[in-house]
């Protein structure tokens, strides 16, 4: 039953987004009766230590639309109110073994 119980949760997709020195990873992931949730993990390497210290919330489908709403709506008062400057970010080697160190947890 291990074996198999790990297969129904495991990741069905990810995109990894890096933004400076934090990285971001939306990833989808299905429950024992194959119900799609995402999660989102914050990664950032901590200045003192250099750990990475991460941050996730899960959002579940039948949030999907409350959450885009709110997200939409608090971006944009950001730009109609401040200038929002995209930036471009070239990976490293340290980003590279971050994603290999994500946390893995199990529901």
């Amino acid at each position: 039953m291990g074996d198999f119980e790990n297969k129904e949760r495991e990741e069905v997709f990810s995109k990894k987004v890096r933004a400076g020195k934090r990285t971001y990873f939306f990833d989808v992931k299905a429950t024992r009766s194959n119900d799609y949730y995402v999660t989102i993990t914050e990664s950032k390497k901590r200045f003192e230590d250099g750990q990475f210290i991460k941050h996730k919330i899960f959002l579940y489908k039948e949030d999907f639309e409350k959450f885009a709403e709110g997200l939409t709506e608090v971006v944009d008062y950001i730009k109609a109110n401040q200038e929002v400057v995209e930036k471009r970010y070239e990976p490293n080697q340290e980003e590279s073994a971050e994603y290999a160190q994500k946390d893995n947890y199990s529901f």
